[in-house]
This record gives C-alpha cells, structure tokens and sequence, in this order.
C-alpha cells in the first residue's frame, strides 16, 4: 500500500470513529448535576395577566442559581412546539448530595 493511500484511510477511518464518537454523545442522557446545598426559596407569587393570543401556556418562574445565591428567573407566556403539546415544569429535587434543579419540558 502507497504512503498516500495508506494516510486516505487512516484519515478516512479518523473521520469515520469520530463522527460515531459524536452521534453516540449526542444521545447520551446527562446525568451530571449543579448540586447546591442550600435548599431554594419558596416561588414568587407572580401576576400571569392575560394571555397574548390562543394556544399560549403560562411556564412558570422558577429559582436558578448563578453559582453563589438563587435568582429568580420570571413566567412568562409561550406557545409549544406543537398544538396540545403539554408545559412540564421545572423543578428543583434533593437528594443524599444536595439539591439539584431538572429544567422544565415541553411534552
């Protein structure tokens, strides 16, 4: 085999792993989690008003932590991605580690 054909598959073979190395990160679930010790502060109480058309849903504001204390991020009026589609909120969970925030979802 020539240097040159030799170097086109290793290349080739190169390109080849990694773009099955990236497909299979892509698809991977994230498990990894901010842990906080502190536990969050209870939701703000906020006014929804009124809807600014048809097929918005209310997603709710919610406590996000920037690394040294809980902010709080507002509601707001949104339309899903798809007609039916359902809002699931976010939600802060605790464990053995601490308290860790699961971001809401369309569904």
């Amino acid at each position: 085999m020539s240097t040159r054909s030799r170097n086109w598959c290793l290349r080739t073979a190169g390109a080849w792993a990694f773009g099955i190395a990236i497909s299979l990160s892509a698809c991977a679930p994230t498990t990894e989690h901010v842990y906080v010790s502190q536990r969050p502060p209870a939701p703000v109480y906020e006014v929804r008003g009124v809807p600014p058309g048809p097929g918005y849903v209310w997603v709710e504001g919610y406590h996000r932590w920037d690394g040294r204390a809980y902010v709080w991020v507002p509601g707001r009026w949104d339309r899903g991605p798809q007609a039916r589609a359902v809002w699931v909120p976010g939600r802060w969970v605790q464990d053995k580690h601490g308290w860790y925030y699961v971001q809401g979802h369309w569904r």
